[in-house]
C-alpha cells in the first residue's frame, strides 16, 4: 500500500501524526540522533556546510548545529518545518529549516560538504531523482549518507531495535507494528540502492548493514 501511495507523491507527515512523531523522537530517539550526528561529524571538518534532507522534527540537525556546523534542513511537511524551527529555538541553535522537495532541492549547486537523510528515503516518490539532487548540491569531494530501513531486516532485528529504544506501552507496540508492516513494506534492499545509484552521477559508494538499517555512503 505504501509503495502504491508513494508512486503518486512523496509521503509526508502532517498534523497530529507529526506532533506524535516529534514527541516520540524526543522521548526515545535522541540517543540515536546523537549517534548519527557523531557519524556525520566524523566525515567533515570544522564549519562544514551540512544539509539534512527530510529532517522530520529536526533533532539530528539540531545535534549537528550544537557541534558548530552550518545546517540547512529541507522538509516537505510545513507542519514539520514549524516544529523544527520551534525545536531549534528551544535548543538555542541556528538551523535554516525550509520547505521543499527531495526531488527539487531549493539549494544551490556544489554547496554542501555533507548531506544526510535518515528514516525518510523510502518515502520519496522518485528515489533516483532524489539521489541526483544530492549529487547536484554536494561539493566535489563531499559525501551523502542515506540511513533507512533494510527491507531484508529480520524479525529479530526489529525486536532488538525496539528494545534499544526503550519504548513502553502504546508507543512500543505501535512502532514494532510499523516496522513489521508498512515501514518494512516500503523499504529498499541493498540491491535496490545499487540499481538507483547506477542511474545517477555517483560512481563511488559503499553500503553497510547495521541492525534494521542500511547505511548508504555516496562519495562525489
Amino acid at each position: 500500500m505504501m509503495k502504491n501511495f508513494r508512486k503518486n507523491k512523496d509521503v509526508g507527515i502532517y498534523g497530529f501524526t507529526a506532533k506524535w512523531y516529534d514527541k516520540n523522537t524526543r522521548k526515545s530517539r535522541i540517543t540515536e540522533m546523537k549517534q548519527y550526528a557523531d557519524e556525520v561529524a566524523s566525515h567533515v571538518s570544522e564549519n562544514a556546510n551540512i544539509l539534512e534532507v527530510a529532517p522530520g522534527p529536526g533533532y539530528l540537525s539540531i545535534e549537528l548545529a550544537k557541534k558548530g556546523f552550518n545546517l540547512t534542513g529541507v522538509e516537505i511537511s510545513p507542519d514539520f518545518v514549524e516544529i523544527e524551527k520551534n525545536n531549534a529555538k528551544q535548543a538555542n541553535v541556528s538551523v535554516d529549516f525550509k520547505e521543499g522537495n527531495a526531488s527539487n532541492l531549493p539549494c544551490e549547486d556544489n554547496f554542501f560538504d555533507f548531506i544526510v537523510c535518515s528514516a525518510a528515503f523510502k518515502n520519496f516518490k522518485d528515489p533516483v531523482e532524489a539521489i541526483s539532487e544530492m549529487h547536484r548540491v554536494l561539493k566535489q569531494g563531499g559525501t551523502s549518507l542515506i540511513i533507512d530501513m533494510n527491507f531484508k531486516a529480520t524479525t529479530e532485528d526489529i525486536e532488538n531495535e525496539v528494545i534499544k529504544t526503550g519504548m513502553k506501552g502504546f508507543d512500543k507496540y505501535f512502532v514494532k507494528f510499523a516496522f513489521k508492516t508498512f515501514l518494512k513494506q516500503s523499504a529498499y534492499t541493498k540491491e535496490d540502492f545499487e540499481e538507483f545509484i547506477k542511474e545517477t552521477q555517483f560512481k563511488n559508494y559503499e553500503i553497510k548493514r547495521d541492525g534494521i538499517s542500511l547505511y548508504v555512503y555516496l562519495h562525489k
